[in-house]
């Protein structure tokens, strides 16, 4: 039985099955799960120096990051037969906010803004239990031995930068919200964007601690993204601590 079609702005979008829905979390979810606890340790064995792991980590992580975008470009090629811009912009919510009355971007885009300060001060909630101290990124950086691997290290600062590239912006964000929650709306009604946020918490299987948090940030990026129709708004949100973290990692590389 084929599923309902539903158009959000001028391209048909298919509806997912919760099955289907589950199918593409477990697709994103557990390779990066494999890659985190079981790759990159193996991968650090290899190696030699105090720094194998934490590069072994943020390679594989980056390469399940990859992974996502691969996956969502297949879908969406899937559904629409092409993957130009124009179809993308359409099928993933790539367009600027637009209100209920149809006013599209201008102040509208203000939110984007609000959305960010409500990401940062829910970060702050001590919501999450501790995490193993190896794979603490922001511990790394501030330790002896991570500072002296990234300065002068822009090989290392290029992996990075790429790393913080498909996590905010092509990789997770866009497949959360862009690719599912527009697709959510035949299997979970008007609840669609909690069980975006609750997936997308559920989802870091990678770094389990941080859930609870994950959990809260997501369902405030996915209510904004369905209420102003336009992934940028979680996008923007998602990306202010990868912008953060580059101006530091920068500072010490060239340091």
């Amino acid at each position: 039985m084929s599923q309902p079609t539903l158009t959000m702005t001028r391209t048909p979008v298919r509806q997912y099955s919760p099955q289907a829905v589950l199918a593409i979390w477990a697709a994103a979810a557990l390779p990066m799960g494999v890659l985190a606890w079981v790759v990159a340790p193996a991968l650090a064995r290899a190696g030699t120096g105090p720094s194998r792991f934490p590069i072994a980590l943020l390679g594989a992580i980056t390469a399940g990051l990859i992974w996502q975008f691969v996956l969502l470009l297949a879908l969406v090629y899937r559904e629409q037969r092409s993957v130009r811009w124009s179809v993308l912009r359409e099928a993933l919510w790539l367009g600027p906010p637009t209100d209920q009355a149809g006013r599209r971007g201008g102040r509208l885009w203000w939110w984007a803004l609000a959305v960010t300060a409500g990401v940062a001060a829910m970060e702050l909630l001590p919501l999450n239990p501790p995490g193993p101290a190896n794979r603490a990124f922001g511990e790394f950086l501030g330790s002896a031995d991570g500072q002296a691997l990234l300065h002068g290290n822009w090989a290392l600062f290029a992996l990075i930068l790429v790393g913080f590239l498909f996590n905010t912006v092509l990789g997770e964000e866009l497949l959360f919200r862009g690719l599912l929650l527009p697709r959510m709306r035949g299997a979970f009604g008007k609840a669609d964007w909690i069980a975006n946020g609750v997936l997308f918490g559920v989802y870091h299987l990678h770094q389990p601690w941080s859930i609870p948090n994950s959990i809260t940030t997501g369902l405030l990026m996915a209510y904004a993204t369905r209420r102003w129709r336009s992934a940028w708004l979680g996008i923007i949100a998602h990306s202010a601590q990868s912008v953060a973290f580059t101006v530091i990692v920068f500072a010490v590389v060239v340091s």
